[in-house]
Parts: structure tokens; C-alpha cells; sequence
């Protein structure tokens, strides 16, 4: 049996959790969220918690039943405390910052580089190289923040670029110059 299918997720108080036909839907103190769930995994909501049971153990409805307990706990844990990513970019004159809804990112190209903020997520900006995500769907959250990372990933030579906060970048030596014959 799976062993992260098999665990119930608690529901804390505050949050309520609906189940409307192939869907759940979770709401709580920082937002509301709502996944479509695989249709061989049954789902109850009891007690305040959640359980989650698979019709038999075919290799398919066992990575369902884990993957729908993981999806869940997720969204519980999204509308009780946001997720968090943190980017911190590293380079003379790069910067970014918030307009409105798009974030702008100068990392060395001829143009800023503008980026829609989605729906739910909150960015905020430090001493204009700390870029923090924050959003109920871990899902978004690590989505925007990789879509940023990709706009300039560090560099192996200089270490230029956007990472992830706390993220080591492994550096390359540069050139030797003519080697003595």
C-alpha cells in the first residue's frame, strides 16, 4: 500500500473542504483552491480528516492514490499558510521590481524584461535583487518563480544570473591562457 496514500490529511479549523463530483475544493483564511481528482482514487471527508482509498494494486491507481493524498494536502496547507519562493538575482545593474501587476527585470539584456504576475500570487521585491513569491497553489508558486529563473539562469564562469535563494551554482575555471611548452 502506499505509504503517503494510505496517511489522512487533517483539516485544521478554519478550512473547509468539498468534494463536487470529480473535484475537491478547499477554502480557508488565505484563498480558495480547487483540483481535479483521478476518478479511480475514492475520496471521504470525515472527522475532519480526509481519506483517500484505491480500488486494487495496479501499478496505476497506486501512483493515484499517493499523488491525490499529495495534491490535497497541498491545497489544506496552501490556504492556512502560503507557500514561499525566494530568487535572488547577482550581477552589476541587475535589478527587478513591481508595476502594478507585471514584475520587471533588467538582467543584462537591451530591453527590461516584463513579466505578468498570475492570479493569486504575491511578489514582492528587496533591496532590488530579493524577488519573494507567495501564493496558496504550490503549483503556481514554483511554476512563476522557474519561469523567472529562466529568463537568466547563473552562469557557471561569473555567476552571474537569477537563482534561487540559497541555491550554490558550481564554477567553472575560466581560460588558462597558452600553456608553458
Amino acid at each position: 500500500m502506499s505509504r503517503i496514500g494510505k496517511a489522512p490529511v487533517a483539516i485544521p479549523d478554519g478550512v473547509t473542504v468539498d468534494r463536487v463530483g470529480d473535484e475537491i475544493r478547499v477554502k480557508g483564511p488565505k484563498g480558495s483552491l480547487s483540483e481535479r481528482m483521478p476518478d479511480s482514487i475514492d475520496i471521504t471527508i470525515e472527522n475532519s480528516e480526509i481519506v483517500f482509498e484505491r480500488p486494487d494494486n495496479r501499478r496505476n491507481n497506486r501512483e493515484l492514490h499517493g499523488l491525490a493524498r499529495a495534491l490535497v494536502a497541498n491545497m489544506v496547507h496552501g490556504v492556512t499558510q502560503p507557500f514561499v519562493k525566494e530568487l535572488e538575482i547577482q550581477g552589476i545593474g541587475y535589478r527587478a521590481e513591481v508595476d502594478a501587476k507585471v514584475l520587471k527585470l533588467n538582467v543584462g539584456y537591451s530591453h527590461p524584461v516584463d513579466m505578468p504576475i498570475p492570479e493569486g500570487l504575491k511578489v514582492s521585491v528587496d533591496r532590488n535583487v530579493f524577488v519573494r513569491i507567495e501564493g496558496a497553489s504550490v503549483q503556481k508558486v514554483g511554476q512563476f518563480a522557474a519561469n523567472i529563473r529562466s529568463v537568466r539562469p547563473p552562469e557557471p564562469y561569473k555567476g552571474k544570473g537569477i537563482r534561487y535563494l540559497g541555491e550554490r551554482v558550481r564554477r567553472k575555471v575560466g581560460k588558462a591562457g597558452v600553456a608553458a611548452v
